[in-house]
């Protein structure tokens, strides 16, 4: 004889999630939606910065050593081309954008890095026109006058005039200066090879990347405030501009003055030396710019930046008691 058992109705009743749970699901569920969207856009971010940093403008493709060129030449272009990357390439000029997506919302660091850019191109230009391309009395190069002051705009202003206007000016005219090298007669001023000169430049430099080490160390801000962790990364990203101008114009700068380095072997080791410190300067890019201190198991990218910064700056002090030496 079967029994059958009637199911309870609670039994037969599928089992219905209660409304709160449902609720945190979905909460849940837009929380982490949120997290992984904005992962994913910090390491857009940070692999498209790493692969903006590259600038690619291989001066011996441009100039290949078995062509002639004029003195200038190659610094000109170099320069030209600095800007031309910073203007039209990845996000474009930063500093300068709407509040709403500007720079300090999100991808602060190719603005610090910008602004480092901006402050090495200045001195960079200044000493190219005040001594590289004049002696004595000799007048100014007209297009100089004119880059350089393009380059002294703010590049924090978008409107009348923008940054991107009167920085794109400044390339012009850096072309136009190389263009008037190969007119007949000149129109432009070669650059002078001599390394009395050049000892100016390095000097600039060396004040920039001291500015650069100081920041790199530095425990409070200017209004007295300590530097938190979060402020890290815009003393890194400034410093790394400089390092990113002065490498490639140092690259140019081994071209230019060429045969000055063939017959100094000292001078060429300082000059190859200084160019590997900055190069490895320019292109560090930690996924998160850390603040570990001397004791801690944590990175402190600051003063890895400046392990180079400041190698840097010691083989330009000995490049320029080298010139100082024996000035041409």
């Amino acid at each position: 004889m079967t029994t059958e058992t009637t199911p309870s109705p609670a039994a037969a009743a599928p089992a219905v999630a209660h409304p709160w749970h449902a609720r945190r699901n979905k909460f849940i569920a837009v929380v982490v939606g949120v997290f992984l969207i904005w992962v994913a856009g910090n390491l857009a971010l940070h692999f498209g910065q790493k692969r903006h940093d590259q600038l690619n403008y291989d001066i011996e493709q441009q100039f290949p050593p078995d062509e002639p060129t004029v003195p200038g030449e190659i610094f000109g272009s170099t320069l030209a081309a600095i800007m031309n990357h910073e203007l039209h390439t990845g996000f474009g000029w930063r500093p300068n954008d709407f509040f709403l997506w500007g720079p300090k919302v999100a991808a602060d660091n190719n603005s610090d890095r910008q602004m480092g850019i901006i402050m090495a191109m200045r001195e960079t230009v200044r000493v190219f026109k005040d001594h590289l391309t004049k002696v004595s009395s000799n007048q100014y190069d007209p297009n100089l006058v004119i880059a350089d002051t393009d380059f002294r705009n703010d590049p924090e202003k978008w409107i009348l005039p923008s940054a991107e206007s009167k920085y794109q000016d400044g390339i012009d005219h850096l072309r136009a200066y190389v263009q008037g090298l190969h007119t007949n007669p000149p129109t432009s001023r070669e650059l002078n090879i001599r390394t009395v000169e050049l000892i100016r430049l390095i000097q600039t430099w060396t004040d920039l990347l001291g500015d650069a080490h100081a920041n790199l160390y530095r425990t409070k801000k200017d209004d007295g405030s300590p530097v938190r962790s979060w402020d890290c990364d815009h003393y890194f990203y400034h410093a790394q501009g400089y390092a990113h101008v002065i490498y490639y114009s140092m690259l140019a700068l081994r071209r230019e003055y060429s045969s000055v380095l063939k017959d100094d072997p000292v001078l060429k080791t300082l000059f190859d030396d200084t160019i590997d410190a900055l190069g490895q300067a320019a292109v560090m890019k930690p996924l998160i710019v850390m603040n570990g201190g001397p004791n801690s198991i944590f990175a402190n990218h600051r003063h890895n930046l400046d392990a180079y910064i400041n190698e840097a700056r010691q083989k330009m002090y000995s490049i320029r008691e080298e010139l100082q030496r024996s000035p041409l």
